[in-house]
Protein backbone atom coordinates (compact mmCIF):
# COMPACT_ATOMS: atom_id res chain seq x y z
CA UNK A 1 0.00 0.00 0.00
CA UNK A 2 0.94 3.38 -1.20
CA UNK A 3 1.86 6.08 1.82
CA UNK A 4 -0.89 8.21 -0.01
CA UNK A 5 -3.55 5.03 0.38
CA UNK A 6 -2.33 4.61 3.91
CA UNK A 7 -2.88 8.20 4.88
CA UNK A 8 -6.24 8.24 3.30
CA UNK A 9 -7.36 5.52 5.61
CA UNK A 10 -5.82 7.96 8.75
CA UNK A 11 -7.38 11.05 7.48
CA UNK A 12 -10.77 9.46 7.09
CA UNK A 13 -10.34 7.92 10.15
CA UNK A 14 -9.32 11.16 12.17
CA UNK A 15 -12.47 12.81 10.20
CA UNK A 16 -14.60 9.95 11.55
CA UNK A 17 -13.40 10.63 15.24
CA UNK A 18 -13.67 14.57 15.02
CA UNK A 19 -17.80 13.99 13.77
CA UNK A 20 -17.89 11.39 16.21
CA UNK A 21 -19.63 13.60 19.29
CA UNK A 22 -22.25 15.26 16.94
CA UNK A 23 -23.14 11.97 15.82
CA UNK A 24 -23.58 10.89 19.39
CA UNK A 25 -26.04 13.54 20.25
CA UNK A 26 -28.28 13.13 17.57
CA UNK A 27 -31.96 12.91 18.85
CA UNK A 28 -33.97 9.53 18.43
CA UNK A 29 -36.29 11.67 16.04
CA UNK A 30 -33.40 13.12 13.65
CA UNK A 31 -31.72 10.15 13.41
CA UNK A 32 -35.03 8.15 12.49
CA UNK A 33 -35.81 10.79 10.05
CA UNK A 34 -31.82 10.53 8.50
CA UNK A 35 -33.02 6.92 7.89
CA UNK A 36 -35.90 7.45 6.45
CA UNK A 37 -34.95 9.66 4.28
CA UNK A 38 -31.91 7.59 3.63
CA UNK A 39 -34.33 4.55 2.60
CA UNK A 40 -35.92 7.07 -0.12
CA UNK A 41 -33.65 8.29 -1.78
CA UNK A 42 -31.75 4.79 -2.66
CA UNK A 43 -34.91 3.34 -3.95
CA UNK A 44 -35.03 7.07 -6.20
CA UNK A 45 -31.56 6.03 -7.06
CA UNK A 46 -32.58 2.43 -7.88
CA UNK A 47 -31.15 2.42 -11.64
CA UNK A 48 -27.88 3.88 -10.61
CA UNK A 49 -26.97 1.44 -7.93
CA UNK A 50 -27.97 -2.02 -10.67
CA UNK A 51 -25.87 0.25 -13.48
CA UNK A 52 -22.84 0.30 -10.29
CA UNK A 53 -23.65 -3.29 -9.11
CA UNK A 54 -23.66 -4.95 -13.07
CA UNK A 55 -19.95 -3.52 -13.54
CA UNK A 56 -19.56 -5.30 -10.26
CA UNK A 57 -20.98 -8.35 -11.69
CA UNK A 58 -19.26 -8.85 -14.73
CA UNK A 59 -15.72 -8.22 -13.31
CA UNK A 60 -16.50 -10.62 -11.02
CA UNK A 61 -17.41 -13.27 -13.66
CA UNK A 62 -14.47 -12.56 -15.71
CA UNK A 63 -12.35 -13.15 -12.94
CA UNK A 64 -14.00 -16.38 -11.91
CA UNK A 65 -15.75 -15.55 -8.89
CA UNK A 66 -18.18 -18.72 -7.32
CA UNK A 67 -21.59 -18.59 -8.11
CA UNK A 68 -22.15 -18.06 -4.17
CA UNK A 69 -20.01 -15.14 -4.32
CA UNK A 70 -21.96 -13.65 -7.45
CA UNK A 71 -25.03 -14.35 -5.32
CA UNK A 72 -23.83 -12.38 -2.49
CA UNK A 73 -22.68 -9.91 -4.33
CA UNK A 74 -26.05 -9.20 -7.05
CA UNK A 75 -28.45 -6.76 -6.49
CA UNK A 76 -32.04 -6.19 -7.82
CA UNK A 77 -34.77 -3.89 -7.78
CA UNK A 78 -36.30 -6.17 -5.20
CA UNK A 79 -33.30 -6.64 -3.34
CA UNK A 80 -32.91 -2.87 -3.08
CA UNK A 81 -36.26 -2.44 -1.55
CA UNK A 82 -35.13 -4.49 1.06
CA UNK A 83 -31.80 -2.80 1.88
CA UNK A 84 -34.26 0.36 2.51
CA UNK A 85 -36.89 -1.48 4.05
CA UNK A 86 -34.01 -2.40 6.48
CA UNK A 87 -33.22 0.97 7.30
CA UNK A 88 -37.08 1.75 7.95
CA UNK A 89 -37.23 -0.98 10.04
CA UNK A 90 -34.66 0.19 11.82
CA UNK A 91 -35.99 3.92 12.30
CA UNK A 92 -38.91 1.74 14.05
CA UNK A 93 -36.62 0.36 16.63
CA UNK A 94 -36.15 1.66 19.96
CA UNK A 95 -32.96 3.97 20.42
CA UNK A 96 -30.54 1.87 22.28
CA UNK A 97 -28.40 5.49 23.12
CA UNK A 98 -29.73 7.00 26.56
CA UNK A 99 -31.27 3.70 27.96
CA UNK A 100 -30.61 3.66 31.82
CA UNK A 101 -29.66 -0.38 32.55
CA UNK A 102 -29.42 0.22 35.93
CA UNK A 103 -29.08 2.44 39.11
CA UNK A 104 -29.67 3.27 42.78
CA UNK A 105 -29.33 5.45 45.25
CA UNK A 106 -25.98 4.50 47.21
CA UNK A 107 -26.59 4.51 51.26
CA UNK A 108 -24.27 8.25 50.98
CA UNK A 109 -27.01 9.54 48.62
CA UNK A 110 -25.05 9.80 45.77
CA UNK A 111 -27.68 9.01 43.13
CA UNK A 112 -25.90 6.31 40.79
CA UNK A 113 -26.74 4.72 36.95
CA UNK A 114 -25.34 2.72 33.99
CA UNK A 115 -26.44 4.10 30.53
CA UNK A 116 -26.34 2.89 27.12
CA UNK A 117 -23.80 5.10 25.24
CA UNK A 118 -22.25 5.02 21.35
CA UNK A 119 -19.03 2.85 20.64
CA UNK A 120 -17.93 5.92 18.79
CA UNK A 121 -16.15 5.56 15.56
CA UNK A 122 -17.13 1.71 14.25
CA UNK A 123 -14.92 -0.24 11.44
CA UNK A 124 -16.70 -2.63 9.01
CA UNK A 125 -14.31 -4.99 7.24
CA UNK A 126 -16.72 -6.86 4.87
CA UNK A 127 -16.74 -9.16 1.60
CA UNK A 128 -18.98 -9.08 -1.33
CA UNK A 129 -22.05 -7.92 0.14
CA UNK A 130 -23.12 -4.43 -0.71
CA UNK A 131 -26.07 -4.72 1.09
CA UNK A 132 -23.85 -4.83 4.46
CA UNK A 133 -22.77 -0.65 3.27
CA UNK A 134 -26.20 0.23 4.02
CA UNK A 135 -26.81 -2.23 6.96
CA UNK A 136 -23.94 -0.91 8.77
CA UNK A 137 -24.65 2.93 7.48
CA UNK A 138 -28.04 2.51 9.55
CA UNK A 139 -27.42 0.32 12.90
CA UNK A 140 -24.31 2.97 13.39
CA UNK A 141 -26.41 5.51 12.68
CA UNK A 142 -29.39 4.78 15.08
CA UNK A 143 -26.44 3.73 17.89
CA UNK A 144 -25.23 6.84 17.60
CA UNK A 145 -21.87 5.79 15.68
CA UNK A 146 -19.59 6.72 13.05
CA UNK A 147 -18.98 3.61 10.53
CA UNK A 148 -15.85 3.63 8.50
CA UNK A 149 -16.70 0.99 5.78
CA UNK A 150 -13.61 -1.25 3.79
CA UNK A 151 -15.84 -3.28 1.73
CA UNK A 152 -14.44 -5.37 -0.82
CA UNK A 153 -13.01 -4.91 -4.16
CA UNK A 154 -15.36 -6.95 -5.54
CA UNK A 155 -18.13 -4.78 -4.56
CA UNK A 156 -16.24 -1.61 -5.33
CA UNK A 157 -18.73 0.35 -7.78
CA UNK A 158 -21.67 -0.33 -5.92
CA UNK A 159 -20.54 0.71 -2.65
CA UNK A 160 -18.90 3.75 -3.92
CA UNK A 161 -22.83 4.56 -5.22
CA UNK A 162 -24.29 3.21 -2.26
CA UNK A 163 -22.44 5.64 0.40
CA UNK A 164 -22.48 8.76 -2.34
CA UNK A 165 -26.11 8.35 -1.68
CA UNK A 166 -25.45 7.95 1.87
CA UNK A 167 -23.71 11.16 2.03
CA UNK A 168 -25.67 12.88 -0.01
CA UNK A 169 -28.62 12.31 2.46
CA UNK A 170 -26.58 13.49 5.57
CA UNK A 171 -25.50 16.53 3.60
CA UNK A 172 -29.87 16.91 3.17
CA UNK A 173 -29.64 16.97 7.50
CA UNK A 174 -26.39 19.71 7.13
CA UNK A 175 -24.61 17.02 8.71
CA UNK A 176 -20.76 15.87 7.61
CA UNK A 177 -20.59 13.78 4.90
CA UNK A 178 -18.24 11.65 7.52
CA UNK A 179 -20.39 10.75 9.28
CA UNK A 180 -20.11 7.35 7.20
CA UNK A 181 -17.03 7.44 4.85
CA UNK A 182 -16.19 4.11 2.42
CA UNK A 183 -11.94 3.16 2.64
CA UNK A 184 -9.72 2.44 0.09
CA UNK A 185 -9.86 -1.27 -1.16
CA UNK A 186 -7.01 -1.81 -3.63
CA UNK A 187 -4.57 -3.32 -1.44
CA UNK A 188 -5.67 -6.15 1.55
CA UNK A 189 -2.92 -3.51 3.67
CA UNK A 190 -5.77 -1.14 3.82
CA UNK A 191 -7.42 -3.51 6.29
CA UNK A 192 -4.63 -3.49 8.55
CA UNK A 193 -4.10 0.83 9.05
CA UNK A 194 -7.92 0.17 10.08
CA UNK A 195 -7.73 -2.34 12.39
CA UNK A 196 -4.62 -0.97 13.62
CA UNK A 197 -5.55 2.81 13.94
CA UNK A 198 -5.73 3.05 18.07
CA UNK A 199 -6.74 6.05 19.62
CA UNK A 200 -8.62 7.09 16.15
CA UNK A 201 -11.00 4.00 15.73
CA UNK A 202 -13.17 2.50 18.52
CA UNK A 203 -14.40 -1.02 17.49
CA UNK A 204 -13.46 -3.13 14.25
CA UNK A 205 -16.16 -5.65 13.48
CA UNK A 206 -15.14 -7.89 10.39
CA UNK A 207 -18.18 -10.03 8.71
CA UNK A 208 -17.00 -12.52 5.61
CA UNK A 209 -14.87 -15.53 5.23
CA UNK A 210 -12.82 -18.05 7.78
CA UNK A 211 -9.70 -16.27 6.22
CA UNK A 212 -11.24 -12.29 6.41
CA UNK A 213 -12.59 -13.05 10.32
CA UNK A 214 -8.92 -14.48 11.43
CA UNK A 215 -7.05 -11.96 9.55
CA UNK A 216 -9.02 -9.36 11.54
CA UNK A 217 -8.98 -10.88 14.73
CA UNK A 218 -5.41 -11.60 14.90
CA UNK A 219 -3.94 -8.67 13.32
CA UNK A 220 -6.06 -5.97 15.06
CA UNK A 221 -4.44 -3.94 17.70
CA UNK A 222 -8.18 -1.86 18.19
CA UNK A 223 -10.99 -3.98 20.12
CA UNK A 224 -12.71 -6.24 17.54
CA UNK A 225 -15.95 -8.12 17.50
CA UNK A 226 -15.58 -11.19 16.03
CA UNK A 227 -18.45 -12.49 13.71
CA UNK A 228 -18.10 -16.04 13.04
CA UNK A 229 -18.57 -18.36 10.08
CA UNK A 230 -21.22 -20.90 9.80
CA UNK A 231 -20.97 -24.68 9.92
CA UNK A 232 -24.16 -25.26 10.85
CA UNK A 233 -25.37 -28.76 11.70
CA UNK A 234 -28.54 -30.19 12.02
CA UNK A 235 -29.38 -33.19 14.50
CA UNK A 236 -32.11 -35.90 13.36
CA UNK A 237 -33.17 -37.78 16.55
CA UNK A 238 -35.42 -40.71 16.14
CA UNK A 239 -38.17 -39.38 17.76
CA UNK A 240 -38.32 -36.77 15.51
CA UNK A 241 -41.43 -36.14 12.74
CA UNK A 242 -39.36 -37.34 9.47
CA UNK A 243 -41.74 -34.92 7.35
CA UNK A 244 -40.94 -32.25 9.03
CA UNK A 245 -37.58 -32.75 10.00
CA UNK A 246 -36.94 -33.14 5.82
CA UNK A 247 -38.47 -29.74 5.36
CA UNK A 248 -36.28 -27.85 7.74
CA UNK A 249 -33.17 -29.57 6.37
CA UNK A 250 -33.97 -28.96 3.09
CA UNK A 251 -34.77 -25.29 3.88
CA UNK A 252 -31.80 -25.19 5.80
CA UNK A 253 -29.61 -26.05 3.08
CA UNK A 254 -31.46 -24.84 -0.12
CA UNK A 255 -33.60 -21.50 0.97
CA UNK A 256 -29.85 -19.18 0.03
CA UNK A 257 -26.86 -21.36 0.34
CA UNK A 258 -24.67 -18.31 0.36
CA UNK A 259 -25.19 -17.27 3.92
CA UNK A 260 -23.83 -17.97 6.93
CA UNK A 261 -27.07 -19.93 8.30
CA UNK A 262 -26.99 -22.23 5.50
CA UNK A 263 -26.99 -26.12 6.77
CA UNK A 264 -23.84 -27.41 6.10
CA UNK A 265 -24.28 -31.14 7.87
CA UNK A 266 -27.03 -33.05 8.40
CA UNK A 267 -26.61 -35.65 11.31
CA UNK A 268 -28.64 -39.26 11.60
CA UNK A 269 -29.50 -40.65 14.92
CA UNK A 270 -28.39 -44.16 14.40
CA UNK A 271 -31.72 -45.31 16.40
CA UNK A 272 -33.71 -44.35 13.00
CA UNK A 273 -34.35 -47.26 9.99
CA UNK A 274 -32.36 -47.30 7.36
CA UNK A 275 -35.04 -46.48 5.40
CA UNK A 276 -35.99 -43.06 7.27
CA UNK A 277 -31.85 -42.07 7.07
CA UNK A 278 -32.25 -42.80 3.45
CA UNK A 279 -35.66 -40.75 3.23
CA UNK A 280 -33.26 -38.09 3.95
CA UNK A 281 -30.45 -38.44 2.44
CA UNK A 282 -32.65 -38.67 -1.27
CA UNK A 283 -34.72 -35.98 -0.34
CA UNK A 284 -31.41 -33.74 -0.11
CA UNK A 285 -30.47 -35.10 -3.29
CA UNK A 286 -33.80 -34.53 -4.93
CA UNK A 287 -33.45 -31.22 -4.38
CA UNK A 288 -30.43 -31.20 -6.24
CA UNK A 289 -27.62 -30.71 -3.30
CA UNK A 290 -24.52 -33.26 -3.43
CA UNK A 291 -23.93 -35.77 -0.66
CA UNK A 292 -20.59 -35.58 1.11
CA UNK A 293 -19.77 -38.08 3.63
CA UNK A 294 -18.11 -41.63 4.81
CA UNK A 295 -19.17 -43.12 1.27
CA UNK A 296 -18.44 -46.69 2.35
CA UNK A 297 -21.23 -45.99 5.91
CA UNK A 298 -24.11 -44.13 3.50
CA UNK A 299 -24.18 -46.87 0.74
CA UNK A 300 -24.45 -49.25 3.26
CA UNK A 301 -28.17 -47.42 3.81
CA UNK A 302 -28.76 -47.81 0.03
CA UNK A 303 -27.16 -44.30 -0.77
CA UNK A 304 -26.10 -43.58 -4.45
CA UNK A 305 -23.88 -41.08 -5.87
CA UNK A 306 -21.83 -39.96 -2.60
CA UNK A 307 -18.85 -38.18 -2.30
CA UNK A 308 -15.95 -39.08 -0.03
CA UNK A 309 -15.92 -35.98 2.52
CA UNK A 310 -12.49 -34.15 3.17
CA UNK A 311 -11.83 -33.42 6.81
CA UNK A 312 -11.63 -29.85 5.90
CA UNK A 313 -15.12 -30.44 4.74
CA UNK A 314 -16.30 -31.70 7.98
CA UNK A 315 -14.84 -28.46 9.31
CA UNK A 316 -15.68 -25.46 7.00
CA UNK A 317 -18.70 -23.93 5.46
CA UNK A 318 -19.59 -24.99 1.85
CA UNK A 319 -22.06 -21.91 0.61
CA UNK A 320 -23.32 -24.31 -1.98
CA UNK A 321 -25.53 -26.90 -2.91
CA UNK A 322 -23.54 -29.26 -1.04
CA UNK A 323 -23.66 -31.17 2.85
CA UNK A 324 -22.05 -33.59 4.78
CA UNK A 325 -23.95 -36.30 6.15
CA UNK A 326 -23.10 -39.06 8.89
CA UNK A 327 -24.57 -41.41 11.07
CA UNK A 328 -24.34 -40.27 14.87
CA UNK A 329 -25.26 -42.33 18.24
CA UNK A 330 -28.34 -40.40 19.44
CA UNK A 331 -28.12 -37.00 21.11
CA UNK A 332 -24.99 -37.68 22.59
CA UNK A 333 -23.20 -38.58 19.88
CA UNK A 334 -25.11 -35.50 18.03
CA UNK A 335 -23.59 -33.03 20.88
CA UNK A 336 -19.99 -34.37 20.25
CA UNK A 337 -19.65 -34.12 17.12
CA UNK A 338 -20.79 -30.57 16.99
CA UNK A 339 -18.55 -30.05 19.72
CA UNK A 340 -15.43 -31.14 17.34
CA UNK A 341 -16.65 -29.66 14.24
CA UNK A 342 -19.28 -26.89 15.08
CA UNK A 343 -17.90 -23.06 14.70
CA UNK A 344 -20.11 -21.78 16.96
CA UNK A 345 -22.57 -20.21 14.88
CA UNK A 346 -25.93 -22.42 14.92
CA UNK A 347 -27.04 -25.46 15.73
CA UNK A 348 -30.46 -27.48 15.02
CA UNK A 349 -32.43 -30.52 16.27
CA UNK A 350 -35.40 -32.51 14.85
CA UNK A 351 -36.86 -34.66 18.01
CA UNK A 352 -40.47 -35.07 19.47
CA UNK A 353 -38.79 -35.78 22.97
CA UNK A 354 -38.66 -33.61 25.54
CA UNK A 355 -35.62 -34.56 27.79
CA UNK A 356 -33.82 -35.00 24.12
CA UNK A 357 -34.84 -31.41 23.18
CA UNK A 358 -33.79 -30.08 26.47
CA UNK A 359 -30.27 -32.37 26.63
CA UNK A 360 -29.28 -30.99 23.28
CA UNK A 361 -30.53 -26.93 24.50
CA UNK A 362 -28.74 -27.25 27.60
CA UNK A 363 -25.46 -28.57 26.03
CA UNK A 364 -24.72 -27.67 23.02
CA UNK A 365 -22.53 -24.92 23.10
CA UNK A 366 -23.79 -22.13 19.90
CA UNK A 367 -25.01 -18.81 19.51
CA UNK A 368 -27.94 -19.96 18.83
CA UNK A 369 -29.60 -23.00 19.02
CA UNK A 370 -32.96 -24.11 17.27
CA UNK A 371 -35.43 -26.58 18.46
CA UNK A 372 -37.81 -28.01 15.67
CA UNK A 373 -37.01 -25.06 13.39
CA UNK A 374 -34.52 -24.80 10.76
CA UNK A 375 -31.23 -22.94 10.87
CA UNK A 376 -31.92 -20.07 8.73
CA UNK A 377 -33.91 -18.40 11.54
CA UNK A 378 -30.52 -16.85 12.71
CA UNK A 379 -31.20 -13.60 11.30
CA UNK A 380 -31.28 -10.45 12.98
CA UNK A 381 -34.68 -9.14 11.23
CA UNK A 382 -36.00 -12.14 11.87
CA UNK A 383 -35.69 -11.81 15.32
CA UNK A 384 -37.10 -8.63 15.53
CA UNK A 385 -34.13 -6.61 15.28
CA UNK A 386 -33.82 -5.05 12.13
CA UNK A 387 -30.88 -5.32 9.93
CA UNK A 388 -28.19 -6.82 11.47
CA UNK A 389 -24.23 -6.45 11.52
CA UNK A 390 -23.59 -9.73 11.65
CA UNK A 391 -23.60 -12.85 13.46
CA UNK A 392 -21.43 -12.60 16.59
CA UNK A 393 -19.69 -16.40 17.75
CA UNK A 394 -17.45 -14.80 20.13
CA UNK A 395 -18.23 -15.19 24.28
CA UNK A 396 -18.06 -11.70 25.00
CA UNK A 397 -20.14 -8.48 25.10
CA UNK A 398 -22.36 -9.88 22.12
CA UNK A 399 -23.37 -13.22 21.37
CA UNK A 400 -25.64 -14.07 17.83
CA UNK A 401 -26.96 -11.90 15.79
CA UNK A 402 -25.65 -8.03 16.61
CA UNK A 403 -28.43 -5.02 16.14
CA UNK A 404 -28.50 -1.71 17.87
CA UNK A 405 -27.72 -2.56 21.91
CA UNK A 406 -24.62 -4.93 20.35
CA UNK A 407 -23.29 -1.57 19.13
CA UNK A 408 -23.26 0.24 22.47
CA UNK A 409 -21.08 0.39 25.59
CA UNK A 410 -21.78 1.91 29.14
CA UNK A 411 -20.97 4.54 31.17
CA UNK A 412 -21.75 4.81 34.88
CA UNK A 413 -22.76 8.68 36.32
CA UNK A 414 -22.81 9.49 39.82
CA UNK A 415 -24.54 12.15 40.85
CA UNK A 416 -23.60 13.95 44.34
CA UNK A 417 -23.98 17.02 46.58
CA UNK A 418 -20.45 17.72 46.82
CA UNK A 419 -19.67 14.56 48.37
CA UNK A 420 -16.13 13.53 49.48
CA UNK A 421 -14.61 10.18 50.07
CA UNK A 422 -13.12 9.66 53.46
Amino acid sequence: MTNTEREEVLSKARAAKAVAPVFAQLTTPRKNEILRRAAENLVAHTDDILEANKKDIESGKEAGMSDSLIDRLSLDADRIEGIADGLRQVAGLQDPVGEVLQGRNMDNGIQMKQVRVPLGVMGMVYEARPNVTVDAFGLALKSGNVPLLRGSKSARNSNLKLVGILQDTLDEFELSRDGVQLLPCESHDSVQDLITARGLVDVVIPRGGAKLINAVVTGATVPAIETGTGNCHFYVDASADLDKAIDMVINGKTRRTSVCNSTEAVLLDSALSDDDKLRVIKALQDADVTIHGVVSELEALGATDVVEATDEEWHEEFLSMDICAKVVDGVDGAIAHIAEYSTGHTEAIAAQDADVLQKFGNEVDAAAVMLNASTAFTDGEVYGMGAEIGISTQKLHARGPMALPELTSSKWVLQGTGHTRP
